[in-house]
C-alpha cells in the first residue's frame, strides 16, 4: 500500500507542476514556491482532518466529516483546538480544502484562496514561522496566485490547483516513518535543489553519505539531545541524525543563507514530525553573524552538529569583520586571506570546520563533509586545525568516500568525525574509496554505495576494526609521528612478500634479466641509429 501511495504522490506533485506549466510557470522562479506551499497547505489540512477525528469519534463515523463538523458548536471546536497536538496547524472552518472548493465559482477565487493561506500563516505563525538573523519572520505562505502575470487568469489558476487537492488524501499515511517522508520530500524539491553555484548548502546530500555521518554519530540511545547544523540546506543530515536519535528525543538548530533552502527546510520538519524546532531555523550568515546563543550571550553549545559546508566561495566582502578580536576564539587557525586572483575559490569550509569545533558541548560529537585534501595538507589553516584536534583530543576518525560520490562536484570528499569525549584516542581512520558503482547522472558521473557497502563502513567505524587496505585504528600520538596527516593509506602496513630460492635458482634468473637487459640495449641502440638516419634524410632535404 505504501509503494502505491508513493506512486499516487509523486503524480500529484507531477500534476501540481503540469498546472504551473500550463499558466506560464513552469521552470520560473516562483514556481517552486507555489509547489512546495501548496503541498504543504494540503498536508496540513489532512494532518489537520486525521487529528480532529482521532478527538471526536462522531467525525470519524460520519459520512462526510466536514459536514458534520459544521454543525458543532463553536465554544466546541475552540476547545477542539485547543487539544490539538503541538505540531498540527489550528484551522478556521473556512480554511478548509473543502470549503474552498464550494467557493471555486464566486468571484475573485484568487482572492479568498490567497487569503485562506495567509490567514491560516497569521493564525499559526508562533509555530511555522521562521525568523530571520535580525529578528523578523518569515511567515508560512505567500500570496501565490500573484505570481501569474495575467490578473484575468489567476481565478482560473486556483482553480485548477484546489480541483486537483481534492480527490488526494494524506490521512490514512500519518503512521508512517522518516523513509518515506524523505523519498517525497527529495522527489518534491529534486528540480529545485540543483548546485548552481548558490551560497551554503544548497543542493542534496546523498542520501548514503548522510546516513553513514548519521548512524556512526549516533550508536548508542540517547535523549533531550540538541543537534545543529550551521549549513543547513534543505536539511537532509539534519533529518538523518533525528531520525537516528528519534524525533522525540531531539531538538533541531540550524542556520543557512538560503531564504530558498530554509523554506525547504521548514517543510522536511512539517513533514518528519519536527514541527517543534521550526522556532530553532534561522535565515541568516553563520559566519558573519551565528544566531543561536546562550543566556550569556556566548555562542550555543550543541550535542550533535552535522554539515556538508560549501567548500569555496567569495567571502572577500565581509572577510575582515570576520578576523575580529571577537572571532578570535571561534577562528582560533586563522581566517582565509583573499587571493588576488579568483575570490570565488576562499577556502570557507575552514571557518565552518573550526565554528563547529567551538560549537560542541564537552561531550559532543561532529561530522563534517571536508574536502579530502584537508586531511593531508601540510601548511596553513588546514594543517593548524588538525593539530588542535589532536591537542584538543576531540578526534574521532576519518573516512574517505569514493570521488564523484557528489555528481555535481569533481572534488573527493572525507567525512570528518569529532569527538570531544575521545580522550583516549582510538581514532578510526578509513579508505572507502574504493567502494561504490559509477552511474551516470546527466552530464555526469556518480558513485553510488550499495546498502552493504554503506553497512560496512558504518559497522567497521563503530566497531573500531582494523581491516586490511580498509581501515586502521591509531592513537593520537601516532598521527604526531605522521605530522598530523589524516589520510588511512598512510597508517597501512608495507608488505614485502619473501620466496626462498636456491643460489642456482638465482643465478639462473639473474642470467635471464641480464639477457633481457643485452636485447632491450641492443634494440635501443638500434632504433637510435634509425632515428639518426631519418634526421639526416630530412636535414638536406
Amino acid at each position: 500500500m505504501t509503494t502505491d501511495f508513493m506512486q499516487k504522490t509523486k503524480a500529484l506533485i507531477d500534476d501540481l507542476k503540469g498546472i504551473c506549466a500550463s499558466y506560464g510557470l513552469g521552470n520560473d522562479g516562483n514556481e517552486f514556491k507555489i509547489i512546495t506551499q501548496v503541498f504543504l497547505y494540503k498536508f496540513l489540512n489532512d494532518k489537520f482532518a486525521y487529528e480532529l477525528k482521532q478527538l471526536e469519534p462522531a467525525l470519524q463515523q460520519a459520512e462526510k466529516w466536514e459536514d458534520a463538523l459544521v454543525t458543532i458548536p463553536d465554544d466546541d471546536y475552540q476547545m477542539l483546538l485547543f487539544q490539538l497536538p503541538p505540531g498540527t496547524a489550528k484551522l478556521k472552518r473556512d480554511h478548509l480544502l473543502t470549503t474552498l472548493f464550494q467557493k471555486q465559482n464566486e468571484p475573485d477565487f484568487a482572492k479568498t484562496f490567497d487569503d485562506t493561506l495567509r490567514d491560516i500563516a497569521i493564525l499559526n505563525n508562533d509555530i511555522f514561522s521562521v525568523k530571520t538573523g535580525t529578528g523578523s519572520k518569515i511567515t508560512l505562505f505567500d500570496d501565490l496566485s500573484q505570481f501569474i502575470s495575467d490578473s484575468s487568469q489567476r481565478d482560473n489558476f486556483c482553480k485548477a490547483i484546489v480541483n486537483k487537492l481534492i480527490p488526494f488524501s494524506f490521512e490514512h499515511i500519518f503512521g508512517q516513518k522518516f523513509d518515506f517522508f524523505a523519498t517525497i520530500f527529495e522527489y518534491l524539491i529534486k528540480d529545485y535543489n540543483k548546485d548552481g553555484g548558490g551560497k551554503y548548502a544548497e543542493y542534496y546530500t546523498p542520501h548514503a553519505v548522510a546516513k553513514i555521518m548519521a548512524d556512526i554519530l549516533v550508536d548508542e540511545q540517547v535523549q533531550d539531545v540538541t543537534c545543529y547544523d550551521p549549513s543547513a540546506g534543505s536539511g537532509t543530515l539534519l533529518m538523518n541524525i533525528a531520525h537516528a536519535i528519534g524525533e522525540d528525543r531531539c531538538t533541531i538548530y540550524s542556520q543557512d543563507i538560503s531564504q530558498k533552502s530554509t523554506g525547504m527546510l521548514r517543510l522536511n520538519l512539517v513533514l518528519n514530525n519536527l514541527v517543534h524546532s521550526i522556532q530553532n531555523i534561522i535565515q541568516g550568515n553563520t559566519m558573519l553573524s551565528p544566531y543561536h546563543k546562550d543566556e550569556n550571550g556566548k555562542l550555543k553549545k550543541f550535542d550533535y552538529i552535522v554539515s556538508n559546508p560549501p567548500f569555496k566561495l567569495d567571502f572577500s566582502d565581509y572577510r575582515e569583520s570576520l578576523d575580529s578580536k571577537e572571532n578570535h576564539a571561534r577562528f582560533f587557525a586563522g581566517v582565509p586571506k583573499v587571493p588576488n586572483k579568483d575570490k570565488d575559490k576562499m577556502s570557507i569550509y575552514l571557518l565552518f570546520l573550526q565554528h563547529i569545533m567551538h560549537s560542541l558541548t564537552s561531550r559532543g560529537r561532529a561530522a563534517i563533509v571536508v574536502p579530502t585534501g584537508f586531511i593531508t595538507a601540510q601548511s596553513g589553516i588546514e594543517k593548524k586545525i588538525r593539530e588542535q584536534l589532536v591537542e584538543r583530543k576531540m578526534l574521532r576518525g576519518v573516512v574517505s568516500m569514493p570521488s564523484n560520490i557528489f555528481a555535481t562536484t569533481g572534488t573527493n570528499v572525507s567525512i570528518l568525525f569529532l569527538d570531544n569525549a575521545n580522550k583516549r584516542g582510538d581514532i578510526v581512520l578509513m579508505d572507502a574509496s574504493k567502494l561504490g558503482t559509477t552511474v551516470k547522472d546527466g552530464k555526469n558521473q556518480k558513485t553510488l554505495l550499495s546498502e552493504e557497502e554503506e553497512n560496512l563502513i558504518i559497522s567497521t567505524f563503530n566497531k573500531h576494526e582494523a581491516v586490511e587496505d580498509f581501515s586502521v585504528v591509531v592513537s593520537y600520538g601516532d598521527i604526531k609521528g605522521k605530522n598530523y596527516s589524516l589520510s588511512a593509506g598512510q597508517y597501512f602496513e608495507v608488505k614485502i612478500e619473501y620466496t626462498d630460492i636456491t643460489p642456482e635458482e638465482f643465478a639462473e634468473r639473474m642470467q635471464r634479466f641480464n639477457s633481457n637487459l643485452d636485447g632491450l640495449f641492443a634494440e635501443s641502440a638500434t632504433l637510435e641509429q634509425e632515428m639518426k638516419k631519418q634526421l639526416e634524410g630530412l636535414r638536406y632535404a
